[in-house]
């Protein structure tokens, strides 16, 4: 039985009268790609900010690599690698410098650092760019280079936030040829959210959310045959609706940061 990466127990996260995150349980497992999807202002971001120890749950418990989120904040950050949404990198910087600048937050050390960047740099294919600005990189290049810098200091798991998004198809398919091979040679756990639901179909299991609450939760195979649907598209707008959804999670979150 593998040892569970991500236990979560019956986690709430409200704001002020909102309820982003209303209950919900669930586990990851070493070496699973476990995906997480829902419309927007479902909950998946609120709940990827506890799991990363940006934002503390008003109740219930979550574990990453058997550390608390709440109480051992500084060892789960260690256990983590995060590819964000939104582009994170420094283009002002060199490619290595990027690097090198998240090992140095990682408290890294100097000669582990520099053993890690051409591994890691080969892994993306960007070993020729490494002296290069990140502004003179493609879109493409950009999102190679994240996935290097969160793999940098070894992490347990790795959370990918729409990982693919605003990248061409051929860029894609490339992005998750390293994803899956990361996978297969270290044994890394992803969690993962995405609004293309052709790309979860790689992954082990996938929860789905809606209104805070986990309302499945399944292999895709399992949840296709379930709900009678050739695709995991198909199953999503069944249990979730076909109506764009406004973004009241997120929306929720940033108001309250605005008042504290």
């Amino acid at each position: 039985m593998p040892t569970d990466v991500v236990k979560v127990e019956n986690l709430v996260r409200k704001f002020g009268d909102f309820t982003a995150v209303d209950g919900i349980s669930f586990s990851v497992g070493a070496g699973e790609i476990f995906g997480f999807l829902g419309p927007n202002g479902a909950g998946k971001t609120t709940t990827i900010n506890i799991l990363c120890t940006l934002l503390r749950p008003t109740a219930g418990t979550a574990q990453v690599a058997c550390c608390d989120v709440t109480k051992e904040p500084n060892r789960v950050r260690k256990a983590i690698g995060i590819i964000f949404q939104d582009p994170s990198l420094d283009d002002r910087l060199t490619v290595e410098d990027n690097l090198r600048f998240h090992g140095y937050l990682y408290n890294m050390d100097h000669r582990k650092i520099e053993e890690r960047i051409p591994d890691v740099l080969m892994l993306v294919e960007l070993s020729d760019r490494r002296r290069n600005f990140v502004r003179q990189l493609s879109g493409g290049m950009k999102r190679r280079l994240e996935i290097a810098r969160g793999l940098l200091h070894q992490p347990e798991l790795l959370f990918l936030d729409e990982p693919t998004i605003g990248l061409d198809p051929q860029t894609r398919a490339h992005i998750w040829e390293y994803i899956l091979k990361m996978r297969k040679e270290h044994n890394l756990s992803i969690f993962m959210t995405t609004h293309y639901m052709q790309e979860a179909e790689v992954c082990d299991r996938v929860a789905i959310i809606d209104h805070g609450k986990i309302v499945d939760l399944d292999t895709p195979a399992n949840l296709k045959a379930r709900y009678s649907e050739s695709t995991l598209e198909g199953v999503f707008l069944k249990i979730t609706g076909r109506e764009i959804r406004a973004q009241a999670a997120e929306s929720a979150w940033s108001q309250w940061m605005r008042r504290t």
